[in-house]
């Protein structure tokens, strides 16, 4: 089984853009003048390229899309320029994660960011991501970004397989999930360090009857030896990350 991985992942195409979906540097000036896109969000976006990210999974106007775990919402924002008014976005967050001293302090800054109406082609969804009520193949692309690791740290073994089952149901056929996390690997636990090994995130996908089909080396960082856990300091906000374009085949 390690050796078909190794197979996959080093038959995965490496590519920044296969897809010019978007028009660059429209997307990249909306998000940059945006009237009311927080100065947080705006000084996050060199280190995290959400415009090449977007055009390596192919987002296109009008489409239907997803931020999954979306906390407060960086890419909701980010997807909801991208889409455009014709488009729509679904910003999920799990009913518990908005709970709690640090959920309330989340639950807050959606309030702000979608306060009149700012972002209208965005629908909150409060629902578990293993549970989305949505109907089966009604959805063009989903994003995951910087917490597929935490469906590995889960008490419910089984987490990561619902997550994928429920992805792989509403996603059109053709649809993407694109993952973007920090990198572990051997021989350190990536669990506490908060990362996930690619190879393994692969072999996830394929055994829930997706296809991986291409990785991106657009927020590769050669300096993160990946031995230490994303919020040290001075890597936070620069460990080095892959970016996945998994297709649901059929």
């Amino acid at each position: 089984m390690k050796k078909l991985l190794l197979v996959i992942l080093t038959v995965l195409p490496i590519a920044c853009a296969p897809q010019q979906a978007q028009n660059f540097a429209s997307l990249e000036d909306a998000l940059a003048n945006a009237s009311g896109r927080p100065d947080a969000d705006k000084s996050r976006d060199a280190g995290r390229k959400p415009v090449e990210v977007l055009n390596f999974l192919g987002i296109e106007s009008g489409q239907t899309v997803i931020d999954m775990i979306a906390a407060a919402g960086y890419y909701t924002e980010v997807l909801s320029y991208a889409v455009g008014p014709t488009g729509r976005v679904y910003m999920q967050n799990s009913a518990a994660s908005l709970t709690g001293e640090r959920g309330e302090r989340t639950a807050a800054a959606i309030e702000s960011r979608l306060a009149n109406g700012r972002l209208a082609n965005v629908e909150r969804l409060t629902r578990d991501p293993d549970d989305l009520g949505l109907p089966d193949n009604s959805v063009d692309t989903i994003i995951i970004a910087l917490e597929f690791h935490e469906l590995y740290r889960s008490d419910n073994p089984n987490a990561v397989a619902e997550f994928l089952a429920e992805t792989r149901r509403v996603l059109k056929p053709g649809g993407v999930l694109g993952i973007i996390e920090h990198a572990g690997s051997a021989p350190f636990d990536p669990g506490p360090l908060h990362r996930a090994i690619e190879s393994q995130v692969v072999g996830d996908v394929q055994a829930a009857g997706m296809f991986a089909s291409a990785s991106s080396s657009i927020l590769r960082n050669p300096d993160d030896d990946r031995s230490a856990g994303v919020f040290a300091e001075g890597l936070r906000g620069a460990t080095d990350r892959f970016v996945l374009r998994v297709i649901k085949t059929k």
